[in-house]
């Protein structure tokens, strides 16, 4: 597989928390939301590949299904707002408010 994180893919990523991982997740996700608010929808979609590529990457280092179960809903959610028809009722707001959690918890 051609990965844009090379080095996290390598084994540096199933070292960090699960916390850690999705702050970095979530980092790209703001990316995302960002670029599109600014009518930026090719860099919009690259910054959501490159998060939903960390989100393959922290589903590979865990087998607890419950954090896998999270994880994998995560990755569907985000796939449905940016690339399918919203169906899920998400926001910008929303996608903030859940990562943000997670980069409070990871500093």
């Amino acid at each position: 597989m051609n990965y844009q994180h090379k080095e996290l893919a390598q084994g540096r990523w199933a070292q960090m928390s699960l916390c850690e991982q999705m702050a970095n997740v979530g980092s790209e996700v703001s990316r995302a939301l960002n670029w599109q608010k600014k009518g930026k929808e090719e860099r919009s979609k690259k910054a959501i590949d490159r998060a939903l590529e960390l989100l393959d990457l922290t589903a590979a280092s865990y087998k607890q299904y419950s954090r896998l179960k999270e994880i994998l809903r995560t990755r569907e959610c985000l796939v449905d707002y940016f690339y399918g028809e919203n169906e899920f009722g998400s926001s910008e707001e929303l996608w903030r408010k859940y990562f943000d959690a997670f980069a409070r918890v990871s500093r």
